[in-house]
């Protein structure tokens, strides 16, 4: 399966499993989603558990978050990332908060989903990557997959969670992996290890990182599409990096970067999002915290610039190969 196929058969193996999984947001229904991860769940399921709302994310989540109080298990769509600072609100003084205000009598549990990220030329209202402002928020659980096999594992864990959860899907992985110097997919998912996907359920349990590269000299920290960039850029190098795909963001693993970091002394944390604020803000205090005395150089960010997102300019915009190779080389001639 391609990353598309793969969510919609997360959400098909839940529907099928629990009727009290709704999916509803907009363009979801009858069209199947603006990029089909929603494709043909409607003919399946009835409009009354696959249905159209309309351009207000506001009320889209206002209606997800009365919907999970009452018991349902609501998985909306907003179209684009960007499309969410609306419902902003929403999400951070009522889903974040629920539990904790009626003493546990009321819960979320939803799951948003949401494309993210650049790579389709989609300009400044449809590129954004802004996860570092919901990991901000306690209550909230923020996921971003880079494969089909974890996408699935993932989103099935995020619609039983009984906690809000934002699952962000990077577009540029929605067909095929990346390396960051194309503006389209190297290949298709097709062979890849990571494409293999069951039509099952199966769950991967939110807040576990995944080393998709084992090494020794350095320790990779990414997530998303970044992953993707970061293995060929590891190859590129030379360097024997250690890639730890974080899957989850908050939670998030904090073990498995304590672990790494402190066997290989150093660090480099990239994603595509800009550098000030960003996630990566997070972890590089994460590893001074955990790992201080075993560092043998600064710890490296390697993200997008700051700047409102550059239509033209994106693919200089992006953290490519190159950036991340001279990051690599840079931590291993440190002292």
């Amino acid at each position: 399966m391609n990353m598309i196929q793969a969510l919609n058969s997360a959400m098909d193996v839940m529907m099928q499993r629990d009727d009290k999984v709704v999916i509803f947001g907009e363009d979801v229904g009858y069209f199947g989603g603006v990029f089909r991860a929603t494709a043909n769940l409607q003919k399946k399921y009835g409009k009354t558990r696959v249905f159209d709302t309309p351009i207000a994310e506001g009320g889209i989540l206002g209606t997800a978050i009365g919907m999970g109080a009452y018991g349902l298990r609501p998985v909306v769509e907003v179209q684009f990332a960007d499309y969410i600072y609306p419902a902003f609100d929403q999400l951070v003084s009522e889903a974040a908060r629920l539990r904790h205000r009626s003493a546990g009598e009321f819960w979320a549990p939803l799951t948003v989903r949401s494309p993210c990220g650049g790579g389709i030329f989609g300009g400044q209202t449809h590129s954004q990557s802004p996860e570092g402002i919901f990991t901000h928020v306690c209550g909230l659980k923020t996921v971003m997959p880079s494969n089909p096999h974890d996408a699935k594992g993932l989103l099935i864990a995020a619609i039983e969670d009984d906690d809000p959860v934002i699952f962000f899907e990077p577009k540029r992985l929605y067909n095929g992996p990346f390396d960051g110097h194309h503006d389209r997919p190297l290949k298709s998912w097709a062979g890849h290890p990571s494409a293999e996907v069951p039509d099952g359920h199966y769950r991967i349990e939110l807040g576990k990182a995944s080393i998709v590269r084992p090494g020794q000299d350095v320790t990779v920290l990414c997530y998303g599409t970044m992953v993707h960039v970061c293995l060929a850029a590891a190859e590129e190098s030379g360097v024997d990096a250690e890639v730890i795909d974080l899957r989850t963001l908050l939670p998030v693993d904090i073990d498995a970067i304590e672990a790494s970091v402190r066997r290989t002394g150093r660090c480099v944390i990239v994603h595509e999002a800009t550098r000030t604020g960003g996630y990566g803000a997070e972890l590089s205090a994460i590893v001074q915290e955990h790992c201080f005395w075993h560092l043998q150089a600064p710890i490296t960010r390697v993200t997008g610039w700051d700047t409102p997102y550059p239509h033209a300019l994106e693919w200089e915009y992006f953290p490519g190969p190159a950036r991340v190779v001279a990051a690599l080389k840079s931590a291993m001639e440190a002292a």
